[in-house]
């Protein structure tokens, strides 16, 4: 019964994560580029595997985004003045998200291409 419970919890930690994701202004960016990308992807010929391929990468995206967003919250509790170790924290996470949308224009510029 307690891994039920456990489990229960989880579910409502993870929505109210996404509750306060879909607050954070480049997320919402982010799935304003998805929506358009799904409308793009509808009249296109392509293969159900090259489709997931491609929406997989934009979901790195987020996902990068998410941990992007908790290393900031977390790195603005400790404190908000000026530290070296607390801008690389925020610079680093920025990075995996540049990576994974550096990852997803090549994959979506290949699908376009081949």
């Amino acid at each position: 019964m307690k891994s039920l419970v456990a489990i229960k919890n989880a579910f409502f930690y993870s929505m109210s994560g996404l509750e306060n994701l879909l607050k954070e202004r480049a997320f919402q960016q982010e799935l304003i580029v998805l929506a358009i990308l799904v409308v793009i992807e509808i009249f296109r010929d392509t293969t159900l595997s090259m489709r997931l391929y491609m929406f997989s990468s934009f979901v790195l995206i987020l996902f990068a985004e998410a941990v992007n967003s908790a290393i900031e919250a977390t790195v603005d509790r400790v404190g908000l003045e000026r530290h070296e170790l607390s801008k690389k924290a925020k610079d680093i996470a920025s990075a995996a998200v540049f990576i994974m949308m550096m990852h997803f224009a090549i994959i979506w510029v290949l699908s376009f291409i081949l």
